[in-house]
């Protein structure tokens, strides 16, 4: 698009947000524009939010930008093919709108009949309802891989908005569950209005995302990119339908082994060895590694350390750290760990008028092959006072 168009889809846009009849410039767009791609849009708004438009006004009028420039963006049947991340979130979409309206036709139908649900209606209903608890990896697929792609090619306001609305179907959500808690007796009234604002809001919500939000996406992420987003897809799982899993396909290792000096590149992630030293330190747990041959190799340096670790045990077989009462045990859950028999064992005592959880853990390698024992320790005492919920920063 060109710097002049650009700048008259942004008067555009700014005129909608200030209170312009819809259908006035609808005609203005078509003349003065013609068309605009999903990216455009986004591009634009984007923009504008860092310019001081909130976040919030934009969502809001989100509807009304669709309905002006819903002959421009809409898209035309699959934008991605069968197994592509896109295709796979499109399918979800309509599997998930399919469940609402059968939910709220079977709900409706009591209703009007005045009438309760038969066993199998029942059952149907509670299958349908536990089909939108399974969807929320959907929500989370995008959340946490997606939208990192889009923000790392510029694109962060409209993934944003996408999350508040996310947040708002899981509020919905909330009430459709609370209606069928009792299921001897499924408040058929909450289940319709909660089932039926479902449904509104997912048809909105899934017409932004496959008309703006994926067109979006194929314009920027590149092939590689997605070649990745579908496995972390895999790993997260899905809903509604299994989508046939690719052959794998090995990332260059020339590529994966250029990172910087001094760098730790992990299946996850990639740090400094002073970063991941660091994270090990800060975490609010004591952490002690035993390897496969018994001998202590690391523990954390942790600011508020229950027990006292000197590095002179660094490389000391770990029966020589333990008293001579607890060797018995010490080499019981070793010999387990070892033999699988078991792949964690807990303790927790009183320390000084403190309640202290001591936790090992087995650590084995991909194939299953021992690697060693991970020593967990901390302090619960004022875990064990929470009560309720804190969601504000004092």
């Amino acid at each position: 698009m060109s710097q002049e168009k650009k700048e008259a889809l942004r008067t555009i846009i700014e005129s909608l947000h200030d209170g312009a009849d819809p259908e006035t410039v609808k005609q203005e767009f078509r003349d003065t524009i013609g068309s605009a791609s999903a990216t455009d849009i986004s591009v634009v708004e984007e923009e504008l939010i860092r310019e001081g438009m909130p976040r919030e006004r934009i969502q809001k009028l989100c509807d009304v930008h669709l309905a002006v420039f819903r002959e421009s963006i809409e898209a035309k049947g699959d934008i991605a093919p069968d197994g592509h991340p896109i295709n796979i979130l499109m399918h979800e979409h309509q599997a998930q709108l399919d469940l609402a309206e059968e939910l709220s036709r079977v709900a409706r139908t009591l209703l009007e009949e005045k009438r309760s649900p038969t066993m199998g209606e029942r059952n149907r209903i509670i299958e349908l309802v536990d089909s939108f608890r399974d969807a929320e990896s959907h929500y989370l697929r995008e959340e946490n891989v997606l939208f990192p792609y889009l923000e790392a090619h510029g694109i962060r306001e409209p993934p944003a908005i996408m999350w508040m609305e996310h947040d708002q179907i899981r509020a919905i959500k909330k009430r459709l569950f609370a209606a069928v808690e009792n299921e001897t007796d499924i408040d058929l009234k909450g289940l319709v209005s909660a089932t039926l604002a479902l449904h509104e809001m997912l048809s909105e919500h899934f017409y932004k995302e496959n008309n703006i939000l994926f067109p979006t996406s194929m314009n920027l992420v590149t092939e590689d990119e997605w070649k990745t987003i579908r496995s972390e897809f895999d790993e997260i799982g899905y809903c509604c339908f299994t989508p046939e899993l690719p052959e794998a396909e090995k990332q260059d290792e020339t590529d994966r082994s250029r990172i910087s000096e001094g760098e730790i590149r992990l299946e996850s992630g990639t740090m400094s060895v002073e970063v991941l030293e660091a994270i090990l330190n800060t975490l609010p747990v004591d952490i002690t590694f035993v390897d496969a041959d018994d001998r202590v190799a690391y523990f954390s340096l942790s600011s508020e350390r229950i027990f006292v670790r000197s590095k002179a045990v660094i490389g000391r077989e770990v029966q020589y750290c333990h008293p001579k009462r607890s060797l018995d045990k010490v080499n019981k859950i070793l010999d387990d760990f070892k033999n699988n028999r078991r792949d964690s064992a807990e303790f927790w005592i009183n320390l000084g008028g403190r309640l202290i959880y001591i936790r090992y853990f087995a650590v084995r390698g991909k194939d299953g092959s021992y690697l060693g024992t991970l020593e967990v320790t901390q302090d619960i005492t004022d875990i064990k006072r929470l009560e309720g919920e804190k969601r504000l920063l004092d």
